[in-house]
């Protein structure tokens, strides 16, 4: 993967054969007609053990899945988002128990949701103000409207303050998203949500930067990402994936075209919820630089402390102590929140394989990734199927990926 070294599996631990269980279940999947193309790479101790692609990332355009493809990798934007703000964080901009309100006075005397439907909502005043550690651990009572749980939901959709996609400026879309009742009162209930786009805006008032150009003079360049972006460039175009879902007769079908995508202009509103595009060398070496605690190479964008904060969970208890299971990207139990992305506290109670301390998001697509500081180990898994529930495509890929370790 370019500047990540690659090496023999057995050099880090891995078993050769073993790995190429994770090969045939690629194959797999494609054959059997689940997904149209994917890509895998497994990195440990700094090196990459594996990195395959198989199938096609353009059924119609008959164009194969190579390491070059770009990716829509939506909610794993999240984590990048985390990162520049905490960027922020560890200059003395903010403290995480700060009001966001400081910054976005649109906030103050916000409401919340207590019963009734839309059209008819009671609301009580909110306790408290919304904080960054509520927006970047997902408690800030704020939602989406694609959960489709609450009349906020609803209101969410009517009033269009989902992203990515917005075709106005994201501060209108925040300035409007203030004036909706939240779902429940700051800090108590773990709800998925547009969090992250608030957090993208917060980083862009603080810095004085527009939020696309400080990810990319931040993070994203100083990691040599240079094939991610909120938008695919014109020179790019035939890298870039179609998206699928599963249609009525258990087919794939088109969702997004990729040469009609709007993926293909810079957007009004970059989302650093679900916005962004990139490859899978790409987003490894984000994860490299999250198990090596903060650095890339001669690169230092944060401070070792501040990784070791973040993938610390900041609920009290697992999310199913936080709220209703109700979101698929995750287990709720044996599974907390740190400051941008998941973290394991008993693989057990999870029913998952893996470490105590791993951290790991998705995106809407079936994209996944996940870091094991105790392995010293990192996956990622790029394909391009909606909903992300289809089919158990991270738990499976879980499996084959840990049944490797030989030391």
């Amino acid at each position: 993967m370019d500047d990540i070294a690659t090496t023999r599996p057995e050099n880090v631990g891995l078993c050769s054969k073993r790995l190429e269980r994770v090969a045939a279940w690629m194959e797999g999947q494609v054959a059997d007609g689940r997904l149209a193309g994917l890509e895998v790479a497994i990195g440990r101790r700094g090196r990459i053990a594996f990195h395959r692609c198989h199938g096609k990332r353009d059924l119609a355009r008959n164009a194969d899945a190579t390491p070059d493809t770009a990716w829509r990798i939506y909610s794993m934007t999240k984590p990048l988002t985390a990162v520049a703000a905490m960027m922020l964080y560890e200059e003395g901009r903010f403290l995480l128990d700060d009001p966001i309100t400081r910054w976005l006075p649109a906030f103050a005397g916000q409401r919340v949701l207590t019963g009734g439907g839309y059209g008819a909502v009671m609301t009580e005043p909110a306790v408290r103000d919304i904080t960054f550690r509520d927006l970047l651990t997902h408690t800030s009572g704020l939602t989406y409207g694609f959960m489709q749980a609450t009349p906020v939901d609803a209101m969410y959709r009517a009033q269009k303050l989902d992203l990515p996609g917005a075709t106005e400026p994201l501060g209108d879309i925040v300035e409007r998203l203030a004036r909706v009742p939240l779902i429940a009162q700051p800090g108590t209930q773990w709800n998925y949500s547009v969090a992250s786009d608030v957090l993208g805006h917060l980083v862009a008032v603080i810095s004085g930067q527009p939020f696309d150009a400080f990810l990319r003079e931040r993070v994203t360049g100083p990691l040599e990402m240079a094939d991610t972006d909120f938008f695919v460039p014109s020179g790019r175009v035939d890298r870039f994936a179609a998206s699928y879902d599963k249609g009525p007769d258990g087919r794939l079908r088109l969702v997004d075209d990729p040469g009609t995508s709007r993926f293909l202009v810079p957007p009004k509103a970059p989302s650093g919820g679900g916005g962004l595009v990139g490859t899978a060398r790409d987003y490894m070496r984000f994860c490299q630089m999250l198990l090596a605690r903060g650095a890339h190479g001669s690169q230092r964008l944060l401070g070792r402390k501040t990784v070791e904060l973040m993938t610390m969970n900041h609920l009290d208890g697992d999310m199913a102590a936080m709220g209703q299971p109700r979101f698929a990207e995750s287990s709720y139990y044996g599974i907390g929140f740190g400051l941008g992305f998941s973290v394991v506290l008993d693989p057990a109670r999870a029913q998952v394989v893996g470490s105590a301390g791993e951290c790991a998001w998705g995106g809407m697509a079936s994209t996944a990734f996940w870091i094991d500081p105790r392995e010293d180990l990192a996956v990622v898994l790029m394909t391009q199927l909606i909903p992300s529930s289809t089919y158990p495509l991270r738990r499976q890929l879980r499996v084959l990926a840990y049944q490797a370790l030989i030391d």
